[in-house]
């Protein structure tokens, strides 16, 4: 199978869902002539037109308005910000309005829009640049949120997320978009509510999430150097939540490790940890554990933001003890 990168998956996606549907088109700051902050959009202005990938003013709140509103019309809009932080200036429009509509209205309104964003650490770009915000998505009722981890995934998910008739927020790892990957070619899908074990194992169950999950993969392969075969879970999406999938994974293992890049309170992993113990603690052989963020704001310096992020050695460290071998 060829192999693309995250980011040409992504493109991908985007211009095979604009050639299929004349509906959907792009808005967001800089996406047209500029191509977007990591050039995802290069070249869609001139195969499209001005029409179809709409350069905005620098109003986050605008842009997501806009767009609800354009999707309440019929219309699928993919909406790019810059920097999953800035998604914060659109939270009205996107928490009490988008994600709200169709309930609101008895299923009469359709709000069928993607808020794309790039977030994570790793490129030193510090503490309003970096973050990892997708617990705050999570806690609002309507709202789907999607986290690749791989170019096939990246590509199935946006594709799944532009058909979806409810607002999709489309978390993008930056770390991630030059990172190569099988991708298939023609019509690949991936439906949003389906999780992947990436790796199977007999040990322990290490639920990774977005740019974790590349590190979780290390560290299961220097593990299974240990005699420890620990079984990768990417969710994928949450919400929705497979959660029959990483129950089944935890029931196999008995073990759980769950890893994500935000920080540890409030974050994802506690939601996933407490689905766990609601459907599968008899299950469990040992409490589980979380490595995640800390909480504290990015740093600047790559040094320090490397502490403040979990790294392939905090996982092994984990799982060694979670089996007691640590």
């Amino acid at each position: 199978m060829r192999e693309i990168t995250y980011k040409q998956a992504i493109q991908e996606a985007l211009r095979e869902e604009m050639r299929r549907d004349e509906r959907v088109f792009l808005m967001g700051e800089d996406i047209g002539v500029y191509g977007g902050a990591f050039g995802v959009t290069l070249g869609f202005l001139e195969e499209f037109g001005k029409d179809r990938v709409r350069d905005t003013p620098i109003s986050e709140l605008g842009i997501v308005g806009a767009a609800a509103g354009a999707a309440l019309l019929g219309m699928r809009p993919v909406v790019e910000i810059m920097f999953m932080d800035f998604t914060t200036l659109a939270l009205d429009q996107l928490a009490n309005q988008a994600a709200k509509m169709r309930f609101m209205f008895g299923g009469k309104a359709r709000v069928p829009m993607v808020l794309r964003a790039p977030q994570g650490a790793g490129t030193g770009a510090a503490a309003q640049h970096s973050q990892s915000l997708e617990a705050l998505f999570v806690h609002f009722p309507g709202l789907k949120v999607a986290m690749p981890s791989t170019p096939a995934d990246a590509k199935g998910l946006l594709k799944a997320a532009i058909r979806d008739d409810n607002p999709v927020v489309f978390i993008e790892h930056k770390l991630l978009y030059n990172r190569k990957g099988p991708v298939p070619e023609g019509e690949h899908v991936v439906p949003l509510g389906q999780a992947d074990v990436k790796r199977p194992g007999r040990d322990l169950t290490i639920i990774a999430v977005s740019g974790m999950v590349p590190k979780a993969l290390a560290a299961a392969e220097t593990l299974a150097g240990e005699g420890i075969e620990a079984e990768v879970v990417d969710p994928r999406s949450l919400p929705p939540l497979d959660e029959g999938t990483i129950l089944d994974s935890v029931r196999r293992t008995g073990r759980v490790l769950i890893t994500h890049e935000a920080c540890r309170t409030g974050g994802v992993g506690a939601e996933i940890l407490a689905r766990i113990v609601e459907g599968g603690f008899d299950c469990l052989d040992a409490p589980i554990r979380r490595v995640a963020g800390r909480d504290l704001p990015i740093p600047y310096s790559k040094d320090l933001e490397r502490q403040v992020i979990p790294q392939e050695e905090d996982l092994v460290q984990a799982a060694r003890r979670l089996v007691g071998k640590g």
